[in-house]
């Protein structure tokens, strides 16, 4: 990157930027930003109010960083993907308001053969040593635990859990508030509010515990109980069960919401229960 000893004109009124940091010329500080010890940040990056880069963070590539972001030490932001294919365009990164990113985290900028933009939510929390590859989109209060590794393209929704060590493959959905086990190989899709265990993982049940957390009363959950039974736990064809799940409680919002995720165009496929 080229960097250059600090030369913004203007610092923003709060700001505090540590003589060791390196902010290049162009780089857009928001009121209230704190920059530690031999922090990197890039000529096309923009960081939002009272953000913080604990200590020895780079953040390079088109990228913003929402407000009130902390940056633990020795974590990256924006830089190139790990896409042989990735000619140096000039795609991006984002990280929404008040997340958390830990040390060593990597989450790379996206490719102009995927979105072009590899984004993380709100209100996230991504522990040690996770990596976000290029083109992924992680929703808002996701909580993705140390030494998690994804490849391109995968898309997190709100409220999910992602266990330690996971190791999800490319282009996999993650449904709103499922809950991936630790240890867990994903290769396939994971519907919303299920509950996924495994290398292989599987389809083991339904996430209740985030249900509960989400504010879903005890009716709720019981109907899509009675729907995740119909369509995963009997033997016949999964079509059939599927029609049949969709007339008894196609109307339901939470079990709607798990038929329209099902219905939504895959590249993976879906996890099934044993």
């Amino acid at each position: 990157m080229d960097a250059m000893p600090d030369t913004i004109a203007l610092r923003p009124a709060g700001a505090v930027i540590h003589p060791t940091a390196v902010v290049a010329r162009g780089a857009e500080l928001g009121m209230g930003v704190r920059i530690g010890p031999f922090c990197t940040v890039g000529a096309n990056v923009a960081i939002d109010d009272r953000v913080e880069l604990v200590s020895h963070v780079v953040v390079d590539g088109h990228t913003r960083i929402g407000a009130d972001v902390v940056l633990y030490p020795f974590c990256t932001v924006g830089l190139a993907p790990q896409d042989l294919k990735y000619a140096g365009q000039p795609t991006r990164c984002e990280i929404g308001a008040r997340t958390q990113v830990r040390e060593h985290c990597t989450i790379h900028r996206g490719t102009v053969t995927g979105k072009g933009i590899t984004r993380v939510g709100a209100d996230c929390l991504l522990m040690a040593v996770a990596h976000v590859a290029h083109d992924c989109t992680v929703g808002d209060h996701v909580i993705i635990a140390n030494n998690v590794v994804m490849g391109g393209h995968v898309s997190i929704a709100d409220h999910a859990v992602i266990g330690g060590s996971a190791a999800i493959h490319q282009y996999v959905r993650i449904g709103r508030a499922a809950m991936i086990g630790g240890v867990s190989g994903v290769e396939a899709d994971v519907i919303p509010f299920g509950s996924v265990i495994g290398n292989r993982a599987r389809l083991a049940g339904l996430n209740v515990v985030g249900l509960k957390r989400r504010g879903f009363d005890k009716a709720q959950i019981q109907l899509l109980h009675n729907a995740f039974r119909d369509l995963f736990r009997h033997e016949s064809v999964f079509a059939q069960r599927l029609a049949a799940v969709r007339a008894r409680y196609g109307e339901e919002a939470l079990v709607a919401e798990v038929l329209a995720f099902i219905d939504a165009p895959s590249h993976r496929g879906l996890i099934r229960a044993e």
